[in-house]
């Protein structure tokens, strides 16, 4: 173990979270010296089980928190200029039925209300729809009861994990260090100060140490288990639990986002068409669980099909209709007492632990649409701290590496009639996956023609999408691959079928053997675990430390 003086950077950031990596990016293009470390892949936790919406905050407006629908108008307007390739316009209907705790006319007046902040900023004003034109417009849902409803403008990411590898990428190239599988065992404590973080690489058994003049603790629900026995501050975390469910096409589904108040218990919940399927979610439940086994479980399954068919009567969703089911953790901080975890806060707080632990700052709290506002808050904390000059935050117009073009719609359009030897299919999949990066993709097939092989025939995935995956964008194992950068896993059955077709594909080009692409396709069905995948033999068995609040 070492750690010579010359190793002490300015930032050693624990959490490759959507939080930790545009912690790093907006630290690094202001000047600072930054590592990131964390004890799996990159957006592996949180981030990858979100709803996938780009929230522009309108249900903040119930709890009048107006800072952070501004907040979440902002970022969601410069998402759009900056990673246009990934985030999208999502028009969503919010039906209003006798019996709903938030009458109609209280939602169009909030939606009113939203469009005036909004203001040059939106994607379209909300419109008013009557109870028969919605029946034309979505004769799937119920029309019991319905007395009409408002169509809205958010958006959408239809792939959160490209977010947090394109601000890893974007990061590296701004001088940022990113070290996944590297667990980090405790913090160095010396005289009231953090002085940084001891560490595992869980692939060598290596253990090490990172010296930092700041230590960012971005660990998301995992903030209070880095703290846990050597900083005494309270519980931070107060994370609830999120599950969806992943369902193919049904009778009467929708074909857009439905925004709708569950029945049993008053909570707002959508079903959403996404890459060809159907996002039923998402729950809100306290968890005390173990937060690296969070599985959805049965009764929440219950829960969402339910309510779906309620919605949707020709529906008739069962459990055997679940493709695979999502879940994760928010990291909401912790409120006591609370009665209703809708209201805990959705912001976020970057809490100095100094004086009595100088040196470190833990980040409570933050979400998806957010993360660069939460990032720029903590860089002006870590400049501020290290006694430098706040310098310009560029990350309000720096594109994402998939969006690096003067011309994003020029760009597509001259890739589209260039793909060959790739289909159009494939060819937008490319655009819609990887932005301008798809060049690189094509790079490797022309330099390699056997790339073009289609690895995965419902995506349309071709082998130099793994290639790329491992070379260039910091994959370390096929489940790294295959849900987090190709994507191939969040189809239909997970990959399951096409695991091994995908190992195969790339093997030589990795130097793996034949023992190493058995280990990966074990390894990569074992990580598909949490997921509950259909087209797994044996279903696990969801935990039942999690209860309705």
């Amino acid at each position: 173990m070492s750690h010579p003086e010359t190793d002490v950077v300015d930032l050693v950031v624990i959490g490759a979270g959507i939080n930790g990596l545009a912690t790093a990016r907006d630290a690094a293009s202001r000047g600072l010296s930054v590592v990131v470390l964390d004890q799996g892949d990159v957006g592996a936790g949180t981030t990858a089980t979100s709803s996938r919406l780009i929230h522009g905050g309108l249900k903040y407006l119930e709890r009048y928190d107006f800072r952070l629908v501004h907040e979440s108008i902002r970022e969601r307007h410069l998402l759009f200029r900056t990673a246009p390739h990934l985030v999208q316009d999502y028009p969503m209907l919010i039906p209003s039925y006798a019996g709903d705790s938030r009458p109609g006319p209280l939602i169009r007046l909030g939606l009113a209300a939203f469009d005036v902040l909004a203001a040059s900023r939106g994607r379209g004003r909300s419109r008013g729809m009557s109870a028969r034109a919605i029946a034309r417009r979505w004769p799937g849902l119920s029309r019991t009861g319905l007395r009409g409803g408002v169509l809205f403008h958010d958006a959408q990411v239809p792939w959160a994990e490209r977010l947090c590898v394109e601000l890893m990428l974007d990061a590296e190239r701004l001088g940022a260090r990113i070290l996944t599988y590297t667990t980090v065992t405790g913090l160095l404590v010396q005289e009231q100060r953090v002085h940084g973080v001891r560490t595992r690489d869980d692939r060598t058994g290596q253990v090490a140490e990172f010296r930092g003049r700041l230590t960012v603790n971005a660990a998301g629900p995992w903030i209070d288990r880095i703290l846990d026995g050597q900083v005494d501050s309270g519980r931070l975390n107060g994370g609830t639990k999120g599950s969806h469910v992943i369902v193919d096409p049904f009778p009467g589904a929708p074909d857009t986002c439905i925004f709708f108040e569950a029945a049993a218990d008053q909570r707002p919940i959508f079903v959403f068409p996404w890459a060809g399927r159907y996002v039923l979610g998402s729950t809100d439940l306290t968890y005390e669980g173990d937060l690296d086994e969070v599985v959805t479980s049965d009764a929440e399954i219950e829960y969402l099909l339910a309510e779906t068919n309620r919605l949707f009567p020709s529906a008739d969703l069962t459990p055997a209709d679940v493709l695979y089911t999502v879940a994760g953790v928010r990291p909401l901080p912790y409120t006591a007492g609370v009665s209703d975890n809708a209201k805990i806060s959705r912001g976020h707080t970057v809490h100095d632990h100094g004086p009595a632990y100088q040196g470190l700052l833990t980040v409570i709290g933050g979400k998806l649409t957010t993360h660069r506002a939460l990032a720029e808050d903590v860089t002006d904390a870590a400049m501020r701290l290290l006694g430098r000059p706040r310098g310009r935050c560029v990350t309000r117009t720096r594109p994402f590496p998939g969006a690096d073009t003067p011309d994003w719609p020029a760009f597509r359009a001259q890739f589209l009639r260039s793909a060959a030897p790739l289909t159009p299919a494939q060819a937008n999949r490319l655009l819609d996956i990887y932005g301008v990066r798809a060049r690189a993709v094509l790079d490797l097939i022309r330099a390699e023609p056997d790339l073009a092989t289609t690895v995965d025939e419902d995506s349309g995935a071709v082998a130099a999408e793994l290639v790329l995956a491992f070379q260039s964008e910091g994959a370390v194992t096929l489940a790294d691959a295959l849900l987090r950068r190709t994507l191939i896993g969040l189809g239909p059955d997970m990959a399951v079928s096409t695991a091994l077709t995908c190992a195969n594909a790339v093997a030589s080009h990795l130097g793996w053997n034949a023992g190493r692409v058995r280990d990966e396709v074990a390894g990569y069905h074992a990580a598909l675990r949490r997921f509950r995948p259909r087209a797994l033999d044996r279903p696990v068995v969801a935990p039942t430390n999690d209860r309705r609040s």
